[in-house]
């Protein structure tokens, strides 16, 4: 099978979720005998493709100068250069399918190109940006969980906020059409797709609610490529010891974890990584309210991440926006540690309360803190915990669900 990966950024450039996501799942269609292709637009000045080959899978990378957020929303109605070195991707690779795993400041007229070639596609909604702008739901002007677009109006003002100019919100109205626009104009790509792929229940849900077909959508959960050899879990005794292992930003609750560990009574640790580059202001006010009994790991490696599974006790995941799935849980459970998780959003569709994990009430610091104490108190019940985890799906079962979504079209 041909298949084309098109996505907004791509490793080594950009290394996150839905980027590290693509990469795996190419990799492992290509070691199936299927010929893969990946898509994507690099942050570069001028303009320019280039093509390379990695482990199989041919990449091709396009530029069109440097997007900053603005250019990035305008270019969702039209990147010249960017649409043609599509065209010419598909009349290089004629795929038998199309996987779109992210279009942000991609063309929308690269799912147009598509249909006019009759060539299927379809779309793993991995965040909230078909709907939402800013893709997670966070407001710009209030830093607030967001429930979606209301008449456009705060989509409005979030892009103001963005831009540094909140004091202009009175003229959020005049920016509603644009915003109505691009809504109809994503909303045509959802509907020309022939099927949407739900990382979690929650992400079917939520998109249901916003006007999406409930039959279009699968369910299909990401898999975990886990080492062959588990990594054995550190001795009992010892301090009990709490890790959180993403992304270092308000959206992810820290400062709630921070603040609620920082009054946490008897022998406990707390290890937090990921890397610090990305927010350090941010970073830099954990640290400073952190107690001596947090520590500060930095970014890991994929081998540093197992390791510092198999040492923890317990995970903790105190995010603040509604999660589309959450690769550490489940990589907590491949590990057999139970996790602690924020109840919203695809957190609580892993995570079965008082079983193999708790939820807590998001961005409530007495509640955090009083789970955490228990747990410190009471060790055996982690032990309990531990004992219901179930191993999650692997990227062997997922891989094979992705490819029985494909053979529908």
């Amino acid at each position: 099978m041909r298949i084309l990966h098109v996505v907004h950024q791509y490793p080594p450039e950009y290394i996150g979720g839905v980027e590290l996501y693509t990469r795996t799942l190419a990799h492992a269609q290509a070691e199936r005998g299927h010929q893969v292709t990946v898509f994507y637009r690099v942050q570069r000045e001028g303009a320019g493709q280039t093509s390379r080959t990695e482990d199989g899978v041919q990449v091709w990378a396009s530029w069109a100068g440097i997007a900053n957020p603005t250019r990035r929303l305008l270019d969702t109605w039209q990147s010249s250069f960017i649409a043609r070195a599509f065209d010419r991707v598909l009349d290089e690779t004629r795929p038998d399918l199309v996987h779109i795993q992210h279009l942000m400041g991609l063309p929308a007229s690269v799912a147009h190109a598509l249909t006019r070639r009759e060539v299927p596609y379809l779309i793993t909604l991995h965040d909230y940006w078909w709907v939402c702008a800013n893709a997670q739901l966070i407001t710009n002007y209030s830093g607030q969980v967001c429930g979606g677009p209301s008449l456009w109006l705060n989509c409005a003002r979030c892009a103001l906020a963005r831009a540094g100019a909140d004091w202009l919100w009175p003229a959020s109205p005049g920016l509603v059409p644009v915003f109505a626009w691009r809504s109809n104009l994503l909303r045509r790509v959802l509907r020309q797709a022939r099927w949407l792929i739900a990382p979690a229940p929650f992400v079917k849900e939520w998109y249901t609610q916003h006007g999406i077909p409930a039959q279009k959508v699968q369910v299909v959960p990401h898999g975990v490529d886990a080492p062959v050899v588990p990594i054995p879990h550190r001795p009992s005794g010892g301090p009990i010891r709490f890790v959180y292992i993403g992304g270092l930003t308000w959206q992810k609750g820290l400062h709630v974890l921070v603040e609620a560990f920082s009054e946490i009574k008897g022998n406990a640790e707390l290890v937090i990584a990921g890397d610090e580059s990305f927010d350090p202001a941010y970073v830099a006010g954990l640290q400073a309210k952190s107690s001596p009994k947090v520590r500060f790991a930095g970014r890991l490696a994929r081998e540093q991440v197992w390791e510092t599974l198999a040492q923890a006790d317990a995970v903790v995941i105190p995010s603040l926006w509604f999660e589309t799935f959450s690769l550490l849980a489940h990589e907590a459970f491949a590990a057999g540690v139970p996790v602690i998780v924020s109840r919203h959003g695809a957190l609580a569709d892993a995570v079965r309360d008082s079983v193999d994990g708790l939820q807590i009430s998001p961005g409530d610091v007495m509640a955090w803190r009083s789970a955490l104490q228990q747990l410190v108190d009471e060790p055996q019940r982690l032990e309990q915990l531990r004992a219901s985890v179930h191993p999650p799906m692997t990227l062997n079962e997922h891989v094979n669900r992705i490819e029985a979504v494909y053979n529908q079209l």
